[in-house]
């Protein structure tokens, strides 16, 4: 994040929308979607609300920008994590690890950036509504893709997939939110690491159309973890 001077540079060259999103995002981040205003994010900014609301007209345009800003980012954070996977030459190991890459990369995303990921979901569009999820699906098309993947090795059914991305999205988010606001944000951190990989085998072992061995669910655990 840019300071007030940089954002004023910006300013003077025609990039003041830029500077606005990014402080909004700075506000998100420190304070989750009730600290994005336009006039806190002008502040941030170094200029005026008159000349903020140039680009965003309202609350509600600056927090999508702004929801928008920690799509972003949590999609880039779920592709890092899928980056770092160690190579291997068994394909469903290496879709598995995708899998278990992506759930991760979510979690790892709510527990480090908790105010940015609380804006992420803050209302916004339903699933009905295609342009509202436009940010979402960046990060959603990794998961359909790890799953087409799975159908692709022959380790998930066809007949098994349409909705299957349901239930890894639902438990890893519900599992990320007990963890940023609910009764295990307290955890220590071997014991949050253990909830983590179990509920990451039970979803690995359900999301299968054939038994899986227990040694491979531990290899998969292994590819994926980072410190």
């Amino acid at each position: 994040m840019g300071s007030s001077g940089q954002a004023k540079r910006g300013y003077h060259h025609g990039d003041l929308r830029n500077a606005l999103i990014k402080a909004a995002g700075q506000l998100a981040e420190q304070g989750g979607p009730k600290a994005v205003t336009v006039r806190a994010a002008a502040k941030a900014a170094g200029v005026t609300p008159t000349a903020a609301y140039r680009h965003f007209e309202n609350h509600d345009q600056l927090l999508q920008a702004a929801k928008d800003y920690a799509l972003d980012g949590l999609a880039a954070t779920m592709q890092a994590r899928i980056d770092a996977l160690r190579p291997t030459t068994d394909p469903v190991r290496q879709a598995m690890g995708t899998l278990c890459a992506i759930g991760r990369g979510y979690i790892r995303f709510a527990t480090s950036e908790p105010g940015l990921f609380r804006t992420a979901f803050e209302q916004g569009g339903s699933m009905v509504d295609g342009n509202a999820l436009s940010k979402v699906d960046e990060a959603f098309q990794l998961l359909v893709r790890g799953l087409d993947k799975l159908v692709e090795v022959g380790h998930l059914n066809p007949a098994d997939r349409p909705m299957a991305e349901l239930t890894p999205w639902c438990s890893v988010h519900g599992f990320s939110m007990l963890l940023i606001d609910g009764p295990m944000r307290d955890l220590p951190d071997e014991m949050r690491e253990s909830a983590v990989e179990r509920m990451m085998t039970i979803l690995m072992k359900g999301l299968s159309s054939k038994n899986v061995d227990d040694q491979l669910v531990a290899d998969v655990l292994a590819d994926t973890r980072m410190p």
